[in-house]
């Protein structure tokens, strides 16, 4: 089993029922495809770094899952491609020291949230 993170930047002129379906969407491409989803975070409205097709801020969503094999990444990279609601994406295959990071980090953000 495979473990992976993907964070995507959606648009700033969507609605909230919008990026929900957007989120779901995508929680979908992974799911149908044979991938669990471990853990997700809305980051929020953030102000980018630099300018991307003429936007200065954007919504960042982050999911963390495993998958069997790798061609499920081919087939949401694509979606991400396919969707014009998205402005950037990032998604990287975890080596062990990230899968430990990222169980302390969901343990401190359950923690905080308690």
């Amino acid at each position: 089993m495979n473990y992976y993170e993907t964070v995507f930047i959606a648009t700033p002129v969507l609605s909230d029922t919008q990026l929900k379906e957007l989120v779901g969407k995508f929680q979908g491409v992974i799911t149908e495809n044979g991938g669990q989803i471990i853990n997700e975070e809305d980051w929020g409205l953030k102000k980018l770094a630099y300018p991307i097709q003429k936007k200065t801020t954007g919504f960042y969503f982050f999911i963390e899952f495993s998958a069997p094999d790798g061609k499920i990444i081919e087939t949401l990279e694509t979606q991400y491609r396919r969707d014009e609601r998205v402005i950037r994406f990032l998604t990287m295959k975890q080596d062990k020291y990230a899968q430990e990071y990222a169980v302390k980090r969901r343990n401190k953000n359950a923690k905080k949230e308690e």
